[in-house]
């Protein structure tokens, strides 16, 4: 999500899905009523609004010698198609479109303008002081912004179909073997310890022989990258400490948006990761000459070249929130969901909520996740703040990409105005189990502690964190998920602290007040940090389910703020938890920390090998986990699995204060993870018993 950590425990309910005449039908959380999903039909009970629909191609396209532009904006009383020589022009070139019946607005240019700058001026008399904003295409698949303030922009016609994708296809891997690696393109080399020659790019991530990038991730192990948003997206929030058009901003003195989830462009790569320069730079045009698509989907191809999936992680539960000409200038009352005084409803914390359960809101959700899979072959999307999408759309979204490609993986945050994940595992999608990132590291640092520290976190116990090593399964009365692949475990992401810093302030080395100016020095892990990120890292890769992890985990990254920057936060020099607005070394990935904590890396490395190499890992039964009878010590966890010709033992220790003997079936036992190392070689025997001391964990498998 973005500048807010949302963790609700809310009572879960249950819908109901049921197939007739090969479509997905549901029970509604409100009406109770079976709809049939189908934009064939009026309902008696919509708004007038939502009688429009339109299977019309829309955007800009060229067809038979002319160049056509297409807007649905239904309540609009007029719409002119205004186009530009060059993006900077003050003025251009005026078209009068054509309304159907449907709220589709049309007009036609003889000749194909491919690289023709574009946008549209919507006049609807009840918001008559947006008639001369140049509104952007939504269904634009290149964008032109200027970077200042609101982000002027202009759409771009593009020419497709012409890309060699070299025979690249998706890259099909069933959800129980994902590794995820949560990524920010920027961030993987920006720093110039990545050496990289186009920092912060999506060439620069790509590129071989360096330091960061992809090949520091290909040598993790993983096998799929989620990256942070990078659908076109406003950068720039407002002016920090001044008002402009009547907003004021007391909260961001970065007046930036570095994460990316306020997206402007639902079918436009973001254009500043084709920007080769180190650092900003304002009040320039970019994005004008549509680098930005082919670069994309280089770099799509490059990780497939990997054998490494892509999933992109996006937003359709709002827009941005700081940019003039979007969907609100199109047509406030159709996308977005109002109260009655028509005031934006904002359960997303980001200014507005877009209103899905509107027929062609719905149309352009699907027709952009459907247009990424096809034109940009994307394996898969991580959905922000999904509850705030509406169940038929959730439904169509999973049913229209299957058709595609079976194994899309389609997972979401599970919350935003709501919690429930079983509601969206009935549907098929999987979640972000935050149950076990908040049962096995905690909640927070200060008073909200978790099992690796010997403490209980909530409601957590001994049979929760049995539950979590079996994919938090309805199964059992702790559960939430149909199928473990629908739980996606981790235990820290971009939001809130890393869970190297979580580690760090909940032990006391450091005071999260601390100004910290040494921050090479501050980084490196004491021996009692050093044990807890390793116990955490060993609990979520040996877990069944979906394994995801945030860049940096694996050498217990820091996010501390530089100190000596110029610019007015009262929090410069300490760990930062929430570093949406930070576009500096606060989210840059510092390599020279890799190796400052390569022992931590080293063991990520083994366990990923483990994972990857052992089925029994990702593929048993339920019943096929035999958990060990400790009746001792709360905190010590232990359990048998077998998966064909596999057979593994895991043991946990996390008890700060005792050590825990475990006697062991019959047998010879190899160790192939310790307090010390992991990997997929053995380190030697063990026969009867296994001391652990505290804060510890080993896996054994039998000979």
């Amino acid at each position: 999500m973005k500048h807010f950590n949302l963790s609700f425990f809310l009572v879960i309910y249950l819908f109901l899905l049921i197939p007739l005449k090969g479509e997905i039908l549901f029970i509604s959380d409100k009406s109770k009523d079976t709809v049939e999903l189908s934009h064939s039909k009026d309902k008696s009970n919509v708004l007038n609004l939502d009688k429009y629909f339109s299977s019309k191609r829309l955007g800009s396209f060229v067809e038979n010698g002319k160049t056509f532009f297409r807007l649905f904006s239904p309540d609009a009383e007029s719409v002119t198609l205004v186009t530009f020589i060059h993006p900077e022009d003050s003025s251009g070139s005026e078209y009068e479109m054509k309304r159907d019946n449907q709220g589709v607005w049309e007009a036609s240019i003889q000749g194909e303008h491919y690289g023709l700058f574009y946008g549209f001026k919507v006049f609807n008399p009840k918001y008559p002081s947006t008639k001369n904003v140049i509104c952007l295409d939504p269904y634009t698949r290149a964008v032109a912004t200027y970077n200042t303030y609101f982000s002027p922009r202009r759409s771009i016609v593009i020419k497709e179909g012409n890309y060699n994708w070299e025979g690249d296809h998706w890259i099909q891997r069933d959800w129980r073997d994902l590794i995820i690696y949560e990524m920010h393109i920027r961030d993987m080399t920006a720093d110039p310890s990545s050496e990289s020659d186009k920092p912060g790019t999506y060439e620069g991530l790509i590129e071989h022989g360096k330091i960061g990038g992809i090949d520091y991730i290909k040598k993790l192990g993983v096998n799929t990258v989620e990256i942070l948003p990078s659908q076109q997206f406003a950068n720039i929030e407002i002016p920090y400490e001044d008002s402009l058009n009547g907003r004021y901003n007391t909260w961001n003195p970065y007046e930036r948006n570095h994460w990316g989830y306020m997206t402007a462009a639902y079918f436009a790569p973001e254009s500043y990761y084709s920007d080769t320069s180190r650092n900003f730079k304002w009040n320039t045009w970019s994005g004008t000459s549509g680098k930005q698509i082919n670069d994309f989907k280089d770099m799509v191809k490059s990780f497939h070249k990997e054998g490494i999936g892509v999933i992109m992680d996006v937003v359709y539960n709002h827009l941005s929130e700081y940019e003039q000409g979007n969907l609100k200038e199109i047509d406030k009352d159709y996308y977005f969901r109002l109260d009655k005084n028509g005031n934006y409803i904002d359960q997303s914390y980001c200014g507005n909520d877009l209103k899905t359960e509107r027929p062609m809101v719905r149309r352009l959700i699907i027709d952009s996740i459907l247009y990424w899979m096809k034109e940009y072959h994307v394996d898969g999307f991580r959905f922000d703040l999904g509850k705030l999408i509406d169940w038929e759309t959730v439904e169509e979204i999973i049913y229209n990409a299957k058709k595609i490609n079976p194994n899309v993986v389609i997972v979401c945050e599970p919350w935003g105005g709501g919690y429930d994940p079983a509601g969206f595992s009935l549907r098929g999608w999987g979640s972000w189990n935050d149950q076990i990132r908040n049962g096995i590291k905690g909640e927070n640092p200060i008073n909200g502690l978790g099992w690796i520290f010997g403490h209980w976190y909530g409601n957590n116990n001994p049979d929760r964190i049995k539950s979590y090593v079996n994919g938090t399964l309805i199964r059992d009365k702790f559960g939430l998920f149909q199928k473990k692949e629908q739980s996606v475990n981790y235990l820290s992401s971009h939001d809130g602290y890393t869970l190297g810093d979580f580690i760090r302030i909940a032990t006391k080395s450091v005071d999260q007040n601390k100004i910290i100016k040494d921050v090479d020095n501050f980084v490196k892990l004491n021996p009692f940090e050093l044990k807890l990120n390793k116990l955490a890292a060993l609990f979520l890769f040996t877990s069944q389910g979906i394994t995801m992890f945030q860049e940096g985990d694996e050498f217990a990254r820091t996010k501390v703020i530089p100190y000596n920057e110029n610019i007015p936060d009262t929090n410069k020099g300490k760990i930062d938890h929430n570093s949406y607005n930070k576009d500096n070394s606060t989210n840059y990935i510092n390599y020279k920390h890799a190796e400052i904590n390569s022992d931590l890396r080293n063991y990520y490395v083994g366990l990923i090998a483990l994972r990857e190499k052992f089925a029994a890992f990702r593929r048993v039964k339920y019943n096929e986990v035999k958990f060990f009878n400790i009746k001792d010590n709360q905190f010590a966890l232990g359990y048998r699995v077998k998966y064909k010709n596999e057979d593994f033992i895991v043991l946990f220790n996390a008890n700060p204060e005792k050590n825990e003997e475990f006697i062991l079936p019959d047998g010879e036992w190899e160790v192939y993870v310790d307090s010390q190392l992991a990997g997929i070689k053995s380190l030697g025997n063990v026969d009867s018993n296994v001391i652990l001391q505290p804060t510890t964990g080993c896996v054994l498998k039998k000979k």
